[in-house]
């Protein structure tokens, strides 16, 4: 039996293990997926030198990547069939800086100083963070090259390494990690198929963990889409999305330029936001050739995308040395921008094809629109073609777009109109529709107290200014006979002499027909309905408010306006009763009181003078 050929580290792999072991991951179960993701690669390389002609040691032995656990022992095992190496190799890639790009790293550490390390994984050193959690590691291994014999590396990481020969080695690696005392856990079976799951689902080859396979499940994203059948979308949407249902879209994207991304993308039935419970987290992971980089990744999509699930896999990304964070953030924003676009075309395109589907899903999944439309000036412009409200001239429950509404405008129609009410039967009986119905114009319901701010933030649409019929100046082409222009002057004056307090200003309109007056914001950038959203969310605040600037316009041509005009003179404090419930009446109907007391107090009163009669 041959003595071990003892080696010393260099100091520069001696350095790389102290930052490896002690400061470069954020978590000790990242070696399990850098064995892996090591094993895959030399499989990967060997099936290339396969595919040359090249003769090879082993041939018929299967590709495969095998783990398995000692709980007894206290060791986690990790074998593959790929590359191996040469006893050269092993003091090359496992002793020294030549190949592992070690110095290269190094370098990039002096140049960090005390920053993170937020370093590009180009240096191959995932092999040593098997450190963090053995206390010994044994390498046995023999090279693809025929005529090679087999050798052990075998190690405590403390400064030196010995490598002897070895006989009876298959083709490949196999490493053995026996573990601190503090990390026994990952001897444990359930704890390293938790791991690989979690990180080497994908693997291109056969993934077993004591003899039973762990990647069952296969990566569909790299395949062609006519190679794909229903049922492996299906298992892999409900493997991803850990749902049980089937997905409501699904995007299988693939691009070369301007980055390679291979990407597999669904959109779930249901939105549990609106329950109300929780807010949704990103869904979708960030892979590299089949190696998950980051769960759940952020910054891959705007945040009004976070309902989508799925994988995004790209072979352009530079990764930080421990896989766990991106460092190129101007590459992650054209991932962003890339994928992102395709998402919107998608959405666009289904919104065409099947409306009724899209009517479905936009009621789930809404409000994450609005709020990308609100908030995300990039890609206002297109998320704004995907908004849906009903509308005067479509059926109760029906809804169209802001493309279908400029479609159909008179070429005399300049501005889109929107009027936001609790329902469309209070829309329909607004005071503030009365002039568009009167004129036959389309007017936009919302519904949703976020509408409103929505459409205050996109301002234009087709170089149509949009406008809330609140704000709008039309006005009746003729009006029915009532109060002379003197009367009305007179009848306003009168009415400012008590109400100056409580109104900015009292006007004669020419927008009403049934209604005998209506409240008006005069604020430019603040309507009544989102004045009292405001005061909802600023009601711990009211300071936080704008100042309310209210206008009372009243309709000349109106009984009841015509009858206050005469009683102003003949029961002067009736009339004013008359009028202050007037004001009070047009602010409910504008959503604005918020204190009946007084306004039933004063009926009660007027009730009991109409009886008295």
């Amino acid at each position: 039996m041959s003595t071990p050929e003892k080696h010393t580290f260099q100091a520069e792999i001696q350095q790389l293990l102290e930052i490896v072991i002690h400061s470069l991951y954020t978590d000790k179960e990242i070696f399990v997926r850098e064995l892996v993701s090591n094993a895959a690669d030399a499989m990967e390389k060997l099936r290339f030198i396969q595919s040359s002609g090249e003769k090879i040691q082993d041939e018929s032995l299967p590709l495969k990547i095998s783990l398995t656990t000692d709980d007894q022992a206290h060791t986690v095992t990790f074998s593959d069939t790929g590359l191996g190496m040469t006893k050269e190799e092993l003091v090359q890639n496992l002793g020294t800086i030549a190949r592992s790009g070690s110095k290269a790293f190094l370098q990039q550490m002096v140049q960090q100083k005390e920053k993170s390390l937020e370093l590009i994984g180009q240096f191959g050193v995932g092999f040593y963070s098997t450190f963090m959690a053995a206390e010994k590691v044994v390498v046995s291994t023999r090279s693809w090259k025929t005529g090679e014999q087999g050798w052990i590396w075998t190690s405590t990481g403390t400064g030196s390494f010995e490598i002897e020969p070895a006989e009876g080695l298959e083709r490949g690696t196999k490493i053995v990690a026996h573990l601190k005392a503090d990390d026994h856990d990952f001897s444990n079976a359930h704890r390293i198929e938790t791991i690989l799951k979690r990180y080497s689902s994908f693997v291109s080859f056969p993934l077993e963990l004591n003899g039973k396979a762990v990647n069952t499940v296969q990566a569909i994203w790299t395949r062609s889409k006519s190679e794909v059948k229903e049922e492996e979308y299906q298992e892999f949407y409900q493997f991803i999305s850990h749902e049980s249902d089937t997905p409501h879209y699904r995007l299988h994207f693939s691009a070369d330029a301007p980055l390679n991304i291979n990407s597999l993308l669904f959109v779930p039935k249901s939105n549990i936001e609106k329950l109300g419970f929780t807010r949704l987290e990103s869904g979708v992971h960030l892979y590299c050739k089949k190696v998950l980089i980051q769960s759940e990744a952020k910054g891959l999509f705007p945040e009004w995308l976070r309902f989508l699930k799925g994988v995004v896999d790209s072979e352009d990304l530079p990764l930080n040395i421990s896989r766990e964070t991106m460092q190129d953030s101007a590459l992650m924003q054209k991932l962003n921008k890339v994928l992102t676009g395709r998402i919107l075309k998608m959405l666009d395109e289904e919104s065409k094809s099947n409306p009724e589907q899209y009517a479905h899903f936009y009621q789930e999944f809404g409000g994450c629109l609005k709020e990308g439309t609100a908030n995300d000036f990039l890609h206002r412009e297109p998320l704004s073609k995907l908004l849906r409200f009903e509308s005067s001239l479509t059926e109760k429950g029906k809804t169209i777009g802001l493309t279908d509404y400029a479609a159909r405008m008179p070429e005399s129609q300049k501005e889109i109109y929107y009027l936001s009410a609790p329902n469309r039967e209070s829309a329909e009986n607004s005071p503030y529709y009365e002039v568009f119905k009167a004129k036959n114009i389309e007017v936009l319901f919302l519904f949703d107290p976020r509408d409103e701010f929505v459409m205050e933030n996109l301002r234009q649409f087709d170089s149509k200014s949009i406008k809330s019929c609140e704000k709008s100046d039309l006005s009746l082409d003729s009006q029915a006979s009532g109060l002379t222009d003197e009367q009305a002057l007179s009848l306003t004056d009168w009415m400012k002499t008590f109400l100056s307090t409580e109104i900015s200003n009292i006007q004669s309109s020419r927008r009403l027909i049934n209604s005998p007056a209506v409240v008006v914001d005069e604020d430019p950038y603040t309507s009544t309905s989102m004045r009292r959203m405001m005061k909802a969310m600023q009601r711990d605040n009211p300071t936080a408010m704008p100042t309310e600037k209210y206008r009372l316009e009243i309709n000349p041509s109106h009984p009841l306006i015509q009858k206050l005009s005469q009683q102003k003179e003949l029961q002067p404090e009736i009339a004013e009763k008359v009028a202050r419930q007037l004001l009070d009446t047009a602010k409910i109907t504008a959503g604005m009181s918020e204190d009946p007391r007084i306004l039933i107090q004063r009926m009660h009163e007027l009730m009991e003078v109409a009886l008295s009669k």
